[in-house]
């Protein structure tokens, strides 16, 4: 035989009794591993309520996997399955509703018990009930007494409200000024402000953007105009220089109209320059530095004293989420929600997109038929504005939210609703519009968080809460940002960035209700100034708005 030939009839062998070999090593192994008993679910798995057909998987699966469930059945795990995805833990028929949170997140295409659940296996069609009774009525939450109610340390403005920071802050009008907004603010900060000389003053920021002129008249300038408008008399903010090019639409007489047509006083110290009367760029900044200098001596008056936690509004929101978001991080933000609401205070949420296949549910939560039917033309404008670009919503989650588990909008909706806790829903707001009611309040939104923080801000947030299942650095240029991580691997991982972990819920070291009032004691100590959030740290202060037409609610 040619020595070629032989080579490649011996490599076959070879080849054969490899594979041989392995085959027989994978059934010794699928045997012993039979002739164990079972690990209990909680080692691998977690079953979010007992009326649930799935688990979410913590610790990665390999096929063959025995799980014990609390029911005592066992459960044999057929694929390797990543964290924050799940498994079936009941054969699921076809046209059978696949169950998480006690909620359908999807419609079976015929599921065996033990079986990954995937886009391939389930439609996204879930039920939805929008009927509201005529007589609808949910009670209020059970007040703490007023002496009772924690505290903490704020700047009481001369309108009443309070904020949990005092920055100097310089508003462009428009694009046209964003430029010299931005270096009157870091030259300040570099030449002026320091924290030793000025200790009641948290810094000098500004708010560079890219609207404003050459844009639609109507909706899109309002909004504008709202949102710069409520940043200009944001209680986190003790001085305000105003700055335009000069002939923008959005210069500064239509500032100064909105302003005097909403009836916003200012009682601050209040600057205002244009680029072109100045002179130009440099003669504008030069302007923007002695009005800055002018005002710190005067911004530096406020001082902190004691307030209720009734005066904080926070501002709740979550980005780069994944399958344990909805599990540990946000329904841990909720009982601190509920702690703030209990004691008065005002929640904001957004992120419309996100009640997408929920929004039912939480229309029932309203404290009126009026405010659930507010809710549901809230979803609706969004579904039809989102349908102009060719968008439909059940395709929110991205790649990543994907990759992390959240395979569906319904599965995401039902995750995000959560972080605004279980009190009545009060009323809902436009985009950057303030609220009349204190609780929780709904605020017409994109999921995008560069434009959905904002907008948080504008309607009021004086601390936001941003939880994150895949890590996040977003900040605010005037308000607190704090970070809270779902799982323990991306808080270690981001930690730098990550200002709380939730991952405790997931490993079973913590519970829910401990990590929310984790989550309440860090935010009132951030509102107090005792630390400082992440991405202030880092001087994160993302901002731009959602310039769009938004719903007449």
């Amino acid at each position: 035989m040619p020595y070629h030939s032989f080579s490649r009839t011996f490599s076959r062998l070879q080849a054969r009794d490899a594979q041989s070999i392995i085959m027989s090593t994978a059934n010794i192994i699928t045997s012993a591993v039979d002739m164990l008993p079972p690990i209990a679910v909680r080692e691998y798995a977690i079953v979010v309520d007992p009326r649930d057909n799935v688990a979410v998987v913590k610790r990665a699966t390999v096929p063959g996997l025995r799980v014990l469930l609390e029911d005592g059945r066992a459960v044999v795990v057929t694929a390797s399955v990543t964290p924050g995805h799940r498994f079936a833990t009941r054969d699921i028929p076809a046209g059978g509703f696949v169950l998480q949170f006690g909620h359908p997140i999807g419609t079976s295409l015929g599921i065996l018990e033990g079986s990954q659940i995937s886009n391939e296996n389930i439609s996204n069609d879930v039920p939805t009930i929008r009927e509201l009774p005529a007589d609808l009525y949910t009670p209020p939450p059970d007040y703490i007494p007023e002496a009772e109610r924690a505290t903490f340390m704020g700047f009481r403005r001369p309108g009443g409200r309070v904020g949990t920071r005092n920055y100097v802050l310089i508003v462009p009008t428009s694009m046209c000024a964003s430029h010299e907004a931005q270096q009157i603010s870091m030259i300040s900060e570099f030449t002026l402000y320091s924290r030793e000389k000025f200790p009641n003053v948290d810094g000098v920021v500004a708010i560079p953007h890219n609207k404003g002129c050459g844009c639609q008249d109507g909706s899109t300038i309002e909004v504008m105009l709202r949102t710069l408008a409520n940043y200009a008399d944001h209680p986190n903010v003790g001085g305000v220089v105003l700055i335009d090019l000069g002939c923008e639409k959005t210069n500064l007489a239509q500032v100064q109209k909105y302003l005097l047509r909403h009836e916003k006083s200012f009682d601050k110290p209040v600057a205002k320059i244009g680029i072109q009367e100045s002179g130009g760029t440099q003669a504008a900044i030069e302007r923007g530095l002695k009005e800055v200098e002018r005002m710190l001596p005067e911004v530096n008056k406020a001082e902190r004293a004691p307030c209720p936690v009734s005066e904080l509004v926070l501002g709740v929101k979550c980005g780069a989420s994944d399958g344990f978001s909805g599990i540990s991080a946000n329904p841990a933000l909720g009982r601190a929600c509920d702690s703030l609401v209990r004691s008065g205070g005002t929640i904001l949420i957004t992120e419309v997109p996100e009640f997408c296949g929920a929004e039912h549910i939480i229309a029932h939560r309203a404290k009126d038929a009026e405010t659930g039917r507010a809710i549901y033309r809230m979803v609706d404008w969004y579904k039809e504005y989102a349908s102009k670009f060719g968008a439909v919503l059940n395709q929110n989650p991205s790649p990543g939210n994907i990759a992390g588990g959240l395979l569906n909008i319904t599965i995401k909706s039902l995750g995000a609703m959560s972080k605004a806790g279980t009190t009545r829903i009060e009323g809902t707001v436009e985009y950057a519009e303030t609220p009349k009611n204190r609780g929780i309040n709904l605020m017409q939104g994109p999921g995008y968080d560069q434009e959905s923080t904002p907008g948080l801000v504008g309607a009021g947030a004086t601390v936001v809460v941003f939880t994150t299942g895949r890590g996040t650095t977003i900040g605010n240029a005037i308000t607190p940002v704090i970070k809270l991580a779902s799982n323990t691997p991306v808080f270690q991982r981001m930690s730098r960035d990550l200002d709380l972990s939730a991952g405790g819920v997931i490993d079973g070291v913590e519970s829910i209700d401990e990590v929310g009032a984790r989550v309440f004691e860090h935010v009132r100590r951030v509102a107090s100034g005792e630390i400082l959030a992440k991405a202030e740290e880092h001087k994160h202060r993302e901002f731009q708005f959602w310039a769009e037409q938004t719903v007449s609610l």
